[in-house]
């Protein structure tokens, strides 16, 4: 790439860390508000520039090139310091505006953090969300996110982390299961009954510790080996399940308590706190950086003040 032409590409590198982010040639012409015939151009002329392919492209899919993925790796950071920059200046307008683009679990985002949007929008209008939601584990800074939205015990230590509200894993069943299959009376009665597993938790296996004994230096754990008719990596759908009578499920408090509150659902062994399952807080995680956007404070500020009470049951 020749010094003169190399100086006009750099948005066209831009763009190609855009389709990285995107996986789409469409997606990527919305996002930058362009034609998908302008983005297909543009692509073109940095292939030549740097003589390679750097995305290979079929009629149903379209991935980076070896090439194409290193040139976004190595530039991905240095774009990140430029819209950061750009956006630390835009703030000395005063009024928190711009694109905060953000990522969350399907069902608190659905559940808790959509619901806030309303109001957040009203409170500051030139803010704008793009919120994506998804179950997977996104990388903050390679994939373009401002802001995680993540249901953790312990964040990640590399990034800066905001923590919203605590909260806890609850276990439930429905009171027509419970009618029809009898109520637990202790962790180990979990291997007779229809188990409603999360997917991403791995085996089979729920660790219980007994909610009395919490305070205590050793407090007792039991393992159960728990089966049954559905495991599924979504709250929502196994808390669906549960009201349908399928079985017993760990659920986290945010998708549980509408529900326990209603009396739809019941809560199974109180006296006893699962452990090493979903995690025991809310955080809003962002890439590390001295400073936040305007943009970005303010969401947090206002996800904050929303879930500060957590999920009452």
């Amino acid at each position: 790439m020749s010094t003169d032409r190399g100086d006009s590409l750099w948005t066209h590198v831009h763009l190609l860390t855009v389709i990285a982010q995107t996986g789409s040639f469409t997606q990527a012409a919305q996002r930058l508000e362009l034609s998908k015939a302008a983005v297909s151009q543009r692509v073109a002329e940095l292939e030549r520039a740097v003589g390679l392919t750097l995305v290979q492209r079929t009629t149903r899919s379209m991935r980076l090139t070896d090439a194409g993925q290193r040139l976004v790796n190595d530039t991905a950071e240095s774009f990140a310091h430029i819209a950061r920059s750009v956006a630390g200046v835009r703030d000395l307008a005063g009024q928190p505006r711009g694109r905060v683009r953000v990522t969350a679990p399907v069902a608190l985002g659905r559940q808790q953090i959509a619901p806030t949007l309303e109001s957040f929008f009203r409170a500051y209008p030139d803010v704008r969300i793009e919120l994506e939601l998804s179950d997977r584990l996104a990388n903050l800074a390679h994939e373009g996110f401002d802001l995680a939205i993540r249901h953790t015990s312990a964040p990640p230590d590399n990034h800066v982390a905001w923590k919203l509200c605590d909260s806890r894993t609850l276990l439930v069943a429905s009171a027509g299961y419970l009618r029809r299959r009898g109520t637990p009376a202790h962790p180990a009665a979990l291997a007779s009954h229809d188990c409603l597993a999360y997917l991403r938790a791995g085996p089979g296996v729920w660790q219980f510790e007994q909610a009395a004994a919490r305070k205590a230096r050793e407090p007792e754990r039991v393992s159960v080996q728990v089966e049954g008719p559905l495991r599924a990596n979504n709250s929502e759908l196994l808390r669906d399940a549960v009201l349908a009578g399928l079985g017993i499920a760990q659920l986290p408090d945010f998708s549980a308590a509408a529900a326990l509150r209603a009396g739809r659902l019941r809560e199974v062994l109180p006296r006893w706190r699962p452990v090493g399952f979903f995690g025991d807080a809310i955080y809003a995680i962002r890439p590390w950086s001295p400073t936040a956007p305007r943009a970005v404070q303010v969401l947090v500020e206002h996800l904050r003040a929303q879930l500060a009470g957590g999920f009452e049951v």
